[in-house]
């Protein structure tokens, strides 16, 4: 799989970034379109995204360098070489988090009711993104024969892409990809809904993703390990748990628009 998109000569283009643009104007686009429909301040919006975004990029890449520190301390050159994949999402979960909800005390919005616009916006910034991983061949599962591929019914370009160094491995990024781009389409029709309340959104998508992410996480051969445990699994576990948190508050709220005290 070749990484590289365009080759300028002074200036290389990797597909991996290609997909975090894409990824991000995507989720960009989704965010406006609810931002515009609930007739919130758009200015103030722009603004708390463009934090949410630096600080989820810098989340994403703090918290992997962390749980690979003997390695980047190292090679201290390679922190800064993010096209070369190492982004954690459950490290840019909490920078954007913080971001948001930092933003949305100094500036009186409602930090529930911005994460319920974000979250659709972040899951199909996931499903793009996760493709960065399959053009760095990277962040995939264990080996499989190519006949469990075809199985599967798989394009024959995404079978080739998992053959790396004449093995052939899981597309454990595409099971991501796929399970989340179910949950964007979920989580789309229901926003629509003018009796789901503050915080439901964004508890489904917890107890959706945490679930679908434990799951792959069991399949993967590079998970980030905290002792004997793999961390996105612990991480997954306590988004259930948030998730199914915020499902019961939310039942408690009389209206839609009730601000989270």
């Amino acid at each position: 799989m070749n990484r590289i998109a365009l080759d300028l000569g002074f200036i290389k283009i990797y597909w991996y970034s290609i997909t975090m643009f894409l990824g991000v104007l995507s989720g960009l686009i989704v965010a406006y379109t609810e931002v515009k429909r609930k007739k919130i301040d758009l200015k103030k919006f722009e603004n708390m995204a463009f934090y949410a975004i630096i600080f989820g990029f810098l989340g994403a890449r703090i918290y992997y360098v962390l749980f690979n520190l003997s390695y980047y301390l190292s090679n201290p050159i390679e922190i800064i070489e993010v096209w070369n994949g190492g982004l954690a999402i459950h490290g840019g979960i909490i920078g954007s988090t913080l971001a948001i909800y930092i933003y949305c005390k100094k500036n009186d919005l409602s930090f529930m009711e911005m994460i319920d616009i974000c979250v659709p916006a972040l899951l199909i910034g996931q499903v793009i993104g996760r493709w960065g991983n399959f053009f760095n061949s990277e962040a995939h599962g264990g080996i499989v024969t190519r006949s469990f591929l075809e199985s599967l019914h798989l394009p024959e370009f995404i079978i080739n892409g998992m053959h790396i160094n004449g093995v052939y491995y899981h597309p454990t990024f595409l099971y991501e990809s796929f399970f989340n781009l179910i949950c964007f389409v979920i989580l789309m029709i229901l926003r629509r809904n003018k009796k789901i309340k503050l915080g439901f959104i964004t508890g489904i998508y917890f107890i959706w993703y945490g679930i679908v992410r434990f799951f792959v996480e069991s399949l993967r051969t590079d998970s980030l390990m905290l002792g004997s445990l793999r961390m996105a699994q612990v991480i997954s576990t306590l988004l259930v748990i948030v998730g199914i948190t915020l499902l019961i508050t939310s039942k408690k709220r009389k209206k839609y628009n009730e601000v989270l005290s």
